[in-house]
């Protein structure tokens, strides 16, 4: 998702709008003209009238060209708004060139696109346009025409400012834009980090309350289809004691009455993620592993499991629920879409621990790749790929969503950061890594179940 075509949310800043840009220049034109009748017709002073309407004529030209080549909404790139502010100096200058250099109190004008350009463009950006300013502040002050001070210009002598005089205002001037650039840049940078933080926080509560509301969902599956997988058991199981020992049908029947047991224990885990049912609290990481791969074995697809030697001592991992049921719908989806093979490669160090799930299967869609991990994430089509099939002929039927986004989330909660990759050729297949900072999920030693880690959060 973007604000525009030109700006993706990654990048730091993502410019000004078009449109504050041209309601600013229409401010400044207005007052632009409103000072140069005040002075030329209401204070009697003499102003090269002509020369002075023609500058502000030109910043209306560029404003009406703006507004009716371009929607208001558009946002600008950082060079595009750097040279519409640099535009705005010049114009300044020029004006200030015809109507007394630094010796007209205008000249504090220079300040407006500096600070304009540190609270929305790149630092980068801000130090030109800053240096811009300076540098043409410099040339106003060595070459302009007079500043009439009298009414025609016949009242008296007009003033001659000493040099040094308009050297200290250059100077104030310029350490005046560097001042007020760097702290309104900072100002600035301090609330696109307070907003940035505040979206990612949004970001992450979305993700938990789905998550919420998927426990509430899980929790009314397991209600809803306890009863007809109840009745299938029990179907089964009669059918099972009325057919004969060797009948044709004998193996189908036990087949579907143990697949209906596993929904219900599925369901089961479901309703119980926080539940610690499980008898042992504390395991190392090898017995997880194992935990994790067993109800996979009997698939038809090859699973090993490769520990490290020499590594450091073992991690001990609490048996946190959510753990495990992360761990092995990752482990399910590499055996439902492997053709062979699935290795699963732990390591570990002082530092970190990783596990690695790899298939040999026809890996991820590359146009999902990106988004793995969302939520109701899918490709054209939701049947799986068929085991044994031809890659071509199964393109782009597989899914992926819900299980993936709740594998990601559960671990997550623990702790952990995974990538979603596909095998570099000439392999093939999809590799999923999950990795934990050592100190966050080693519970080795800490005293008692769980240690002082939170294994559930």
């Amino acid at each position: 998702m973007s604000l525009s075509l030109d700006h993706p949310i990654g990048e730091r800043f993502f410019g000004l709008r078009l449109d504050t840009l041209i309601r600013l220049r229409w401010l400044a034109i207005s007052g632009q003209t409103v000072a140069i009748v005040v002075v030329q017709w209401l204070l009697g002073f003499s102003l090269p009238i002509g020369a002075c309407l023609a500058v502000v004529a030109l910043s209306a030209w560029l404003n009406l060209a703006l507004r009716l080549r371009n929607p208001g909404a558009r946002r600008l790139s950082d060079i595009e708004a750097a040279w519409l502010l640099a535009y705005d100096i010049l114009q300044l200058a020029a004006l200030l060139f015809l109507t007394g250099g630094l010796a007209n109190p205008f000249a504090l004008l220079f300040l407006a696109p500096v600070l304009i350009s540190a609270t929305a463009l790149s630092p980068r950006t801000t130090i030109l346009l800053g240096m811009l300013a300076a540098a043409c502040a410099a040339l106003v002050g060595f070459w302009q025409m007079p500043l009439p001070w009298g009414a025609g210009g016949t009242l008296g002598h007009p003033p001659e400012l000493p040099t040094l005089y308009l050297l200290g205002i250059w100077l104030a001037l310029a350490i005046a834009i560097a001042f007020i650039g760097v702290h309104a840049w900072r100002v600035a940078e301090e609330t696109r980090e307070l907003s940035e933080a505040l979206a990612a926080t949004e970001l992450v509560l979305a993700r938990e309350q789905h998550l919420s509301a998927l426990d509430g969902l899980a929790a009314a599956a397991a209600h809803e289809l306890g009863t007809p997988l109840a009745t299938i058991t029990v179907v089964a199981k009669e059918l099972a004691r009325a057919l004969p020992a060797d009948s044709p049908l004998s193996d189908d029947i036990r087949l579907m009455s143990e697949q209906a047991e596993r929904c219900r224990a599925i369901l089961r885990r479901l309703t119980t993620l926080d539940a610690g049912e499980a008898p042992f609290d504390r395991m190392p990481i090898s017995h997880i592993l194992e935990d994790v791969v067993a109800p996979h074995r009997n698939f038809g697809i090859a699973i090993a499991v490769t520990l490290p030697t020499g590594a450091p001592d073992e991690p001990i991992i609490a048996r946190n629920p959510g753990l495990l049921y992360g761990l092995g719908n990752i482990v399910e989806n590499a055996v439902d879409f492997a053709r062979d093979r699935v290795n699963i490669v732990a390591s570990w160090s002082e530092e970190e621990v990783t596990i690695s799930v790899t298939d040999d299967g026809p890996g991820f869609p590359v146009e999902l790749l990106d988004s793995i991990g969302a939520p109701y994430v899918t490709s054209r089509g939701r049947s799986r790929w068929k085991r044994g099939a031809e890659p071509e002929a199964d393109e782009g039927q597989q899914g992926l969503g819900l299980g993936v986004f709740i594998a990601k989330t559960l671990l997550e909660r623990t702790g952990a950061a995974l990538t979603f990759v596909n095998r570099p050729p000439p392999a093939h297949g999809a590799s999923v890594g999950v990795r934990w900072s050592r100190r966050v999920i080693d519970i080795s030693g800490d005293r008692g179940p769980g240690g002082g880690h939170d294994a559930q959060s």
